[in-house]
C-alpha cells in the first residue's frame, strides 16, 4: 500500500455517522423526559436516521459517479454539520425532522467514503476496507462514554454540538484527499449515461452482486441479533448490567480489531472463502448463545464477533471489486442500503419469534437462516465472481 494516510482519512469520515447515530440514541432516554415523549417516540427516533440513510446511499452513490466523489461526500459533511447545530436553535419538538437531515447528510459521507476506499486501492483492497471499518466502528464504542459524560455534565444539546465539531473535523482533513485516480482518468465522466432512477436500480439486479448484497443482509441481521439481543440473554442469565456491558465490550473489540487482519487476508486467499468461514462462526455462535453461560458464553460471543467483522470487511472488498466502471459509488450506496436493511430485519426477526416460542428458539432459528446464506456462495458464485474481476 503506497499510501495509508487517505483511508484513515476516509475511516474518520466513516466515524462521523456512527458517532453521530449513537451519541443521540442512547440518550434518548433523556430527551424522552425533557420533553414529555414516550418509548414509541425513541424507536421514530433512531429509525428516522436509518430511513434515510436507506433511502438516500444509492442516490448520492450515482451522485458521487457523475459529479465527483470528494465533492459528494463533502457535500454530505456539512449538510451533517449544519442539521446537528440546526439543534441548538429549533424548537426540541422537531427533534425528528434534525435526526432525518442527520440521516440524510450520513448517507453521503458513509456511502461516499465507503466507495473512496476502493477508488483508492486496488491492491491490498482487503486490508484498507478494514482499517476504514476499524476506525468507523469505533464510533460504535466512544458514542455512549462522550454522549452519556456531556448529557451529564451539560445537556442534550451538547451531543449535537460534539456532532458538529466531528463532522467538521472531518470535512477539513477531507479538503487534504487527493483526486481518485478513476476520477482523474475521466472513468466516471460519461455524460451520455443519464442520471434516472432505473440506472441507480440497475445495480440491485446485477446477478454478479445479488448473491453478496444478500450475504451484507445477513451479516447486518448477525450483527443486529449479537447486539440487540445478547443483553437479553445475559439479563436472562441473572448477571449484572456491568457484568453486560462488559461482555458487549468485548464483542465489540472483537468485532472491530479482526477487520485489518481478515481484510489483509483476504488480499491474499479468494475473498469468497474468508466470508464462508465468517458467515459459519457468526452462525454456528449464534446457534449456540442460548445453551451456554459463564466463560463459555464469552468465548462464543467473541467468535461471533470475528465472524460479522470478517464477513463485513471482505463482502466491502469483494463487492467494490466487482462494481463496473463508472458505478462504484452507486455500488457502494446499494450495498449501504442492504446493510441497514438487514440491521433493521434482524432484531425485528427475533424479537417476534422470541416472544412467541421463547428466546432458545429466536435465537437458534435466526442464527440457521442466516447459515442458508450460505447456499448462495456456490462454487458457480466464486466462479463467476472470478470472472467478473478479470
Amino acid at each position: 500500500m503506497k499510501s495509508l494516510w487517505p483511508i484513515l482519512i476516509l475511516g474518520f469520515v466513516g466515524f462521523v455517522t456512527s458517532f453521530g447515530a449513537h451519541i443521540v440514541a442512547v440518550n434518548l432516554p433523556v430527551y424522552a423526559e425533557q420533553v414529555g415523549v414516550g418509548v414509541a417516540m425513541i424507536g421514530l427516533l433512531i429509525a428516522a436516521y436509518d430511513l434515510a440513510e436507506i433511502v438516500a446511499k444509492p442516490a448520492f452513490g450515482a451522485l458521487a459517479d457523475r459529479r465527483g466523489m470528494k465533492q459528494t461526500m463533502l457535500v454530505g459533511i456539512a449538510l451533517f454539520i449544519l442539521a446537528s447545530l440546526a439543534y441548538l436553535v429549533i424548537d426540541p419538538r422537531l427533534l425528528l425532522l434534525v435526526r432525518f437531515m442527520q440521516g440524510v447528510g450520513a448517507a453521503a459521507l458513509s456511502a461516499v467514503s465507503l466507495a473512496l476506499v476502493g477508488a483508492y486501492t486496488v491492491a491490498q483492497r482487503g486490508r484498507s476496507y478494514g482499517i476504514y471499518n476499524a476506525i468507523k466502528g469505533a464510533g460504535y464504542v466512544v458514542s455512549p462514554i462522550i454522549g452519556g459524560a456531556l448529557v451529564w455534565k451539560s445537556d442534550f444539546s451538547a451531543i449535537f454540538l460534539a456532532s458538529a465539531a466531528v463532522g467538521g473535523l472531518a470535512f477539513l482533513l477531507s479538503l487534504l484527499l487527493p483526486k481518485p485516480a478513476l476520477e482523474v482518468s475521466g472513468a466516471f465522466e460519461d455524460d451520455d449515461e443519464e442520471f434516472s432512477i432505473s440506472g441507480i436500480l440497475e445495480v440491485f439486479r446485477q446477478p454478479a452482486l445479488l448473491p453478496w448484497y444478500i450475504v451484507t443482509v445477513v451479516n447486518m441481521f448477525f450483527v443486529g441479533i449479537l447486539f440487540g439481543f445478547l443483553p437479553v440473554r445475559v439479563h436472562a442469565l441473572g448477571y449484572t448490567p456491568l457484568v453486560s456491558g462488559l461482555l458487549l465490550s468485548t464483542v465489540t473489540a472483537s468485532y472491530l480489531l479482526v477487520q485489518p487482519f481478515a481484510g489483509a487476508l483476504a488480499d491474499r486467499v479468494e475473498p469468497e472463502w474468508t466470508i464462508r468461514l465468517g458467515l459459519l462462526l457468526a452462525g454456528v455462535s449464534i446457534i449456540l448463545a442460548p445453551f451456554v453461560s459463564g466463560l463459555l458464553l464469552v468465548i462464543i460471543s467473541i467468535l461471533a464477533g470475528i465472524g460479522v467483522g470478517t464477513v463485513w470487511t471482505n463482502t466491502d472488498a469483494l463487492i467494490s471489486e466487482l462494481a463496473q466502471q463508472g458505478k462504484l459509488g452507486t455500488t457502494m450506496g446499494a450495498a449501504g442500503t442492504f446493510k441497514e436493511f438487514g440491521d433493521m430485519i434482524g432484531p425485528l426477526l427475533i424479537g417476534i419469534v422470541s416472544q412467541a416460542f421463547g428466546l432458545a428458539v429466536g435465537f437458534v432459528l435466526c442464527g440457521i437462516l442466516g447459515l442458508l446464506s450460505l447456499g448462495l456462495i456456490s462454487r458457480r458464485s466464486v466462479r463467476n465472481s472470478s470472472l467478473d474481476k478479470r
